[in-house]
C-alpha cells in the first residue's frame, strides 16, 4: 500500500471520526485493501495491510477494528453529499437488499442518491426479519435523512411496488415529501368522482404506449389526494405509479431512475467489492462494514470524475455505456493506488471537508 495514500487517508478523516491514530491507520488500510483487492473478506484484507507483521496479526487487527468501532452513518451520508457535490434537490431511491450468511439472513433497507452519473447509499437499517420492510421501519429512516438535511433537498422519493400503504403515503403527504412509488394493478383507487375501482379496470381495452393516463383521487384508505399516472410497456404490461408531485407526467418518466439502485447493490455486490464475501453477521459490524463501502465508492466516484470531468462515457453499437460511472472510477482508482498515488490522494482530497461536518 502507498504510504502517500494512507496518509491522505489519515489526516483527511481525522476531523470526522473521533478514533485513535492506530484505529484511523486501520481504517484507511480497509479502505485502500477494499479497493485493491475488492473483497470484504477480511482474511483477504489482512493479506494486503503493509508491514512485516503475520498474516494472523493482521487479521487479528482487523477483526478487533470490527469489535470496537462504530462508524456513525449520519457523517458518512454528511461526507457523501459534500465530496459528491449533491447539495442542489435530488433524488432518493428507497429499496432493500439481502443475503444469506450460513443460516443468518442479511436484510438491509436502503435509501440511496441517484443521479445521472451516480448511485451512493446515503442511510440504512437493518431488519430482524425475511422479507418487505414495514411502515415504521420506513418512516424512521426517512425522519433520519430529514434530521440531517432540509425537506426541499428531496425532489422526487422513488421506490417499487413493496412499498406501499395508506400510513406510509401519509406520512410522505404530511411532510411535503414528493414520491412516485410503482403500484400493483389490483390495487383498489377511488377517483374523484367518488368511483372506486382497480387500477386495472381504469386501463382495460386501452392503448397508451407512447402517451401518459393521469387520474386523480386516493388510494382506498388514505387521506391525501394523489395521481395515478399509467403507460404501457414495450410488453404490454402496464408501468403504473402513485405520485403527490406537480406533474404526474414527469413523475412516471423519472421513476426509472430507481433501477438505480438495483445497479448500486451489484456495485457493492458481485460487479464491485463482493459485500457478499463477508462473515460478519452482527448488524453494528456490518454497518460499520457498509459505511467503508461507502467511503470506497464515494472515492471511485471522485476519481471517475477527475478522470472524465464533464466528458461523457463513450457508447457501443447497442447503444449503452462502455462502463458504468462507478466501474470506470473503480477501475481507475485501482490503477493510481498502484501506479499514480498521488493521483489517487488528490482525487479523494478535493473535495473532502477540512473540518468536522456537523
Amino acid at each position: 500500500m502507498s504510504n502517500i495514500v494512507l496518509a491522505t487517508l489519515i489526516e483527511t478523516l481525522s476531523p470526522h471520526f473521533a478514533l485513535s491514530k492506530s484505529r484511523l491507520s486501520t481504517l484507511s488500510c480497509l479502505i485502500v485493501g477494499l479497493v485493491s483487492g475488492r473483497t470484504v473478506n477480511l482474511s483477504h484484507l489482512a493479506s494486503l495491510l503493509p508491514g512485516e507483521a503475520l498474516h494472523s496479526s493482521n487479521y487479528r487487527r482487523l477483526q478487533r477494528f470490527f469489535q470496537h468501532v462504530i462508524l456513525d452513518q449520519d457523517r458518512i451520508a454528511l461526507l457523501a453529499v459534500k465530496m459528491l457535490n449533491l447539495g442542489r434537490a435530488k433524488t432518493l431511491a428507497l429499496d432493500r437488499t439481502n443475503w444469506q450468511i450460513g443460516s443468518t439472513h442479511v436484510n438491509i433497507l436502503v435509501l440511496s442518491i441517484v443521479t445521472r452519473r451516480f448511485r451512493v447509499p446515503l442511510l440504512w437499517s437493518f431488519m430482524n426479519h425475511q422479507g418487505n420492510s414495514n411502515t415504521d421501519q420506513r418512516v424512521a429512516l426517512v425522519r433520519r435523512y430529514l434530521s440531517l438535511f432540509d425537506v426541499s433537498s428531496i425532489e422526487l422519493v422513488l421506490a417499487d411496488r413493496e412499498f406501499i400503504g395508506k400510513d406510509w403515503l401519509d406520512f410522505l403527504s404530511e411532510n411535503n415529501i414528493p414520491f412516485a412509488i410503482r403500484l400493483k394493478g389490483k390495487l383498489l383507487f377511488q377517483l374523484e368522482s367518488g368511483c372506486v375501482t382497480s387500477l386495472n379496470t381504469l386501463v382495460h381495452g386501452r392503448r397508451a404506449r407512447k402517451n401518459t393516463l393521469v387520474w386523480s383521487g386516493r388510494l382506498q384508505g388514505a387521506h391525501f389526494k394523489v395521481c395515478i399516472a399509467a403507460r404501457q410497456l414495450k410488453d404490454g404490461e402496464w408501468l403504473f405509479i402513485v405520485t403527490n408531485a406537480p406533474c404526474a407526467k414527469a413523475a412516471l418518466n423519472a421513476y426509472k431512475k430507481r433501477w438505480a439502485i438495483e445497479c448500486l447493490f451489484g456495485d457493492i455486490k458481485t460487479r464491485g467489492f463482493n459485500m457478499e464475501d463477508t462473515r460478519l453477521s452482527c448488524h453494528k459490524k456490518l454497518s460499520t462494514l457498509l459505511c467503508i463501502v461507502t467511503l470506497a465508492t464515494i472515492w471511485s466516484y471522485r476519481c471517475a470524475t477527475t478522470l472524465m470531468d464533464r466528458k461523457a462515457i463513450k457508447r457501443k453499437s447497442h447503444g449503452r455505456r462502455e462502463k458504468s460511472w462507478f466501474r470506470l472510477g473503480l477501475d481507475t482508482l485501482r490503477n493510481w493506488i498502484t501506479h499514480k498515488p498521488d493521483r489517487a490522494s488528490k482525487a479523494w482530497r478535493k473535495n473532502c471537508p477540512k473540518r468536522s461536518i456537523n
